[in-house]
């Protein structure tokens, strides 16, 4: 083996390992035989294979390495780290900004290795949030179920464009084009059905105030040829299909969550959450906040934190950092229902919009729900508890009420010195402001 000269170190003995599709790069650095002082280094190539990953485990065990240490490399890191994490190996899970290659360095599988070993044995690499074994099978169905939420989403779409090329504006006049009406008038049309006035009675409860636009919307029908209304059917049917896939996997997830029910209605008290966002949530997290040592790290990690560029009196453009994407897209869909709540977080969300913007309001209050759900679920058996809509406005006058005092007093020669008294504990997390 190559001997080679090190700094103080974290780990003694550690291996980092550059994964690929097919194979990777193991390189492992232990002390040196000769010289106590001096760092020993081997690399070597595997396959990915069950086999191959097991020959690695072998190897680390003969050198008595008890740690490693990979790249996170799309999804090729999975099967890696599963198999050497159930042959007791500890692993860790590096982010790839923290341990990029040095420019004019060489871009090579077994040197990737070598810097991530040579990183990892100095401390400066921070463990990754990897879900633990039974979260990452929940979270594979609440994933799945959100993109085939999104595949209907974007059906839907095609199918409102398929109409709209045919001069049918029946989205114009119903506000969900999906819905029981919209449907029944689709199945006609593709049926043969042309007539306005026969389409527009098949409007049902609020939609049939609009029978008359109705009627109008659909006078281009005759546009929708009977090649279209055969491909407005397959797009339908698809539609269809996901939906019965969706109420599938909703019941395995259901099955899957039952022992975390707690947890599920503590995630729901908060204002715009529902059941699925709690689902989505939890399968992300995990019910075990410890994980995440404060609620800070956890809206970062969800990505719903802003991102600074400062340098000297240069200021950067202001945007939000990138995280988990799944869980990001959670709390932008829960910010903006609290928005449209009679809360405090509602109150707060549509000041901010007003003041910044809707985008910068949605990253507020995501990480304002992030830092709720962390204490809430670090909680257990407490609720959220709703500090009112007019909370600023009763913490204004009461600012107002203290300044007219302090002033009084100190118009008639007394120095005031003001000390709050210590309230009771109460069973809810404190909300941050």
């Amino acid at each position: 083996m190559e001997e080679v000269t090190g700094e103080p170190l974290y780990r003694d003995r550690v291996c980092g390992i550059d994964i690929g599709k097919a194979q990777m790069a193991a390189t492992i650095r232990v002390p040196s035989d000769r010289d106590p002082s001096r760092r020993a280094a081997e690399t070597r190539m595997f396959g990915t294979t069950k086999r191959e990953v097991l020959a690695l485990a072998d190897w680390l065990r003969c050198w008595q390495v008890p740690a490693v240490v990979m790249e996170a490399t799309g999804d090729y890191w999975k099967p890696i780290f599963y198999r050497l994490e159930a042959e007791g190996l500890e692993c860790v899970l590096a982010d790839p900004k923290q341990v990029r290659n040095l420019p004019g360095r060489p871009k090579r599988d077994p040197s990737d290795s070598a810097w991530l070993a040579a990183c990892f044995e100095r401390g400066t690499v921070t463990s990754c949030f990897v879900a633990t074994p039974e979260f990452r099978i929940i979270r594979e169905h609440t994933r799945y179920r959100r993109d085939l939420t999104e595949d209907r989403t974007r059906e839907k779409n095609r199918a409102e464009k398929l109409l709209e090329s045919a001069a049918v504006k029946l989205s114009s006049v119903l506000t969900d084009l999906h819905g029981v009406t919209g449907r029944d008038i689709m199945d006609q049309l593709i049926a043969g059905q042309r007539d306005p006035k026969a389409l527009a009675q098949l409007a049902r409860a609020r939609a049939r105030r609009k029978i008359g636009e109705l009627e109008q919307a659909l006078e281009g029908a005759e546009f929708l040829t009977p090649e279209l209304a055969a491909l407005l059917r397959v797009m339908l049917e698809r539609i269809d299909r996901i939906n019965e896939e969706i109420a599938r996997l909703s019941q395995v997830i259901e099955r899957l969550l039952a022992p975390y029910e707690e947890q599920l209605q503590q995630a729901e008290s908060m204002p715009g959450w529902g059941r699925r966002a709690a689902q989505d949530a939890i399968a992300e997290t995990g019910v075990d906040m410890s994980r995440f040592p404060t609620p800070g790290h956890l809206a970062s990690w969800a990505g719903r934190t802003p991102l600074e560029h400062q340098s000297g009196k240069r200021a950067g453009p202001a945007r939000r950092k990138h995280g988990n994407r799944y869980l990001g897209a959670i709390t932008g869909e829960t910010a903006v229902a609290a928005g449209k709540t009679d809360t405090r977080e509602g109150a707060r969300h549509r000041r901010l919009a007003r003041r910044r913007g809707k985008a910068k309001a949605c990253v507020a209050t995501g990480n304002t729900q992030m830092r709720v759900y962390h204490a809430l679920l670090s909680r257990p058996g407490s609720r959220y508890q709703d500090l009112g809509p007019d909370y600023y406005e009763r913490q204004r006058d009461t600012a107002r009420q203290v300044s007219h005092h302090v002033g009084k007093l100190a118009s008639l020669g007394y120095e005031v010195t003001l000390c709050k008294r210590p309230e009771p504990d109460e069973t809810g997390p404190s909300q941050p402001a």
